[in-house]
């Protein structure tokens, strides 16, 4: 008895998830594979990836641009909550497993598949992801992982692809793992693994190398508008548009790498390389935005929330319970979140130079030190009593007790 007759797959074009298509059938007793292909901007030709599915057995071959939808609905939010997972990486990667298990979910429902597919090892975080978000989005439907049962290297992969006729033209790839999209790149495996090799030139691909960036600095402004990032230097741009042309400009200054030991779900560690120019630099934009537009109690209840935040996208629970109650704190603290943050970018750094906004909470008046100072000067003696007189009962019983 199959496990399913059909089969929606998300589908890369690389050798895992094309490897998969007939082993669904033959080991699976799958009767038809349906493949989904995302467009998330991650700047492939999708329409030979489509006719490869086809041409590997997929009964139907889907490609679903969904780049906009996955700026606004889900880079959005979580540059709004400064999601940045063990405070550094900003989920480029991620942020896409949730969209892709959304597309899986609502395809197999218009094509009447009892079942969807996906490449992910055992090891990793995105099986996790997309198997808990397929289950909040439908907890009836079936969820296949080949490449969790195969139990085969890269060379049996392709071996046992090629028995059915499948073609990898380039047999020694490169060693590294990649994936892409708009918001960035991940990249692991290879001499990446030993976790003392500073990567090679060659891993990277959107952003310059320190010795190659210009030598003057340059400096942009960011708009954003309740928390949403809606302009650069003074010009009103799409969201995709905006993130794309601050990759450019921040990648072109060496800005947005990181290097780092993850923590993985599964329990182990791993050496990770990202490079997420947009993404980096409208965080802490954004934060530094908040730091003039929100009152301090929020600011720093806030960053409780960002961490909570930052691993529930991690964890795969992009749809649980707990991840909407803070997107509607989130979305409460942004109504004010409006105006411009200046950075300067230069030799691999993105420095906040400046900010202003109409909501802003900072008063010259009360700040200053000149003769224009407005502040009371004579209520703080009052303040620090009242402030400090729970100290101070507590060191008069102390010292009394100690007698």
């Amino acid at each position: 008895m199959s496990r399913a007759n059909k089969v929606v797959l998300a589908y890369s074009g690389g050798v895992d998830t094309t490897v998969c298509i007939p082993y669904l059938k033959k080991e699976f007793g799958v009767k038809e594979v349906i493949t989904l292909a995302a467009d998330l901007g991650q700047g492939d030709e999708l329409e030979p990836i489509r006719k490869k599915a086809l041409d590997c057995g997929a009964s139907e071959s889907l490609v679903s641009d969904v780049t906009t939808a996955f700026i606004e609905d889900y880079a959005f939010p979580a540059i709004q909550a400064n999601a940045l997972y063990e405070n550094r990486y900003p989920l480029s990667t991620a942020l896409a497993r949730p969209l892709i298990a959304k597309l899986l979910v609502e395809a197999a429902e218009t094509y009447g598949a009892d079942a969807v597919a996906h490449g992910c090892t055992g090891k990793g975080n995105d099986q996790v992801r997309f198997d808990v978000a397929i289950a909040a989005l439908n907890p009836n439907i079936k969820v296949l992982a080949p490449a969790r049962e195969w139990g085969m290297g890269r060379e049996e992969t392709i071996a046992y692809g090629e028995q059915f006729g499948l073609s990898f033209p380039v047999k020694k790839s490169s060693p590294y793992s990649i994936d892409r999209n708009l918001l960035g790149r991940s990249i692991e495996a290879g001499p990446l693994e030993n976790p003392w090799n500073e990567p090679l030139e060659e891993v990277f691909a959107i952003t310059t190398a320190i010795a190659d960036t210009p030598d003057q600095p340059e400096y942009i402004e960011i708009g954003f508008e309740q928390g949403k990032p809606v302009s650069l230097n003074g010009h009103a741009l799409s969201p995709v548009e905006l993130i794309t042309q601050l990759n450019q400009l921040a990648g072109r200054h060496g800005v947005g790498r990181i290097d780092m030991i993850e923590n993985r779900l599964v329990g182990i560690k791993s050496r990770e390389i990202y490079e997420a120019p947009a993404l980096l630099v409208l965080i802490a934009a954004h934060r530094d935005l908040e730091s003039l537009t929100l009152t301090g109690d929020v600011t720093h209840y806030k960053r409780g929330i960002e961490q909570t935040y930052s691993e529930l996208i991690y964890n795969g629970l992009w749809f649980s319970p707990l991840k909407a109650a803070l997107d509607a704190f989130i979305q409460q603290t942004q109504a004010q979140v409006s105006g411009t943050v200046r950075v300067k970018l230069f030799k691999g750094n993105a420095t906040l130079a400046g900010r202003k906004s109409t909501n802003a909470l900072y008063s010259e008046a009360l700040a200053t030190y000149s003769a224009d100072d407005q502040f009371d000067h004579r209520a703080a003696e009052g303040f620090i009593y009242v402030w400090g007189l729970p100290t101070r009962v507590w060191a008069e019983k102390t010292r009394s007790a100690n007698r």
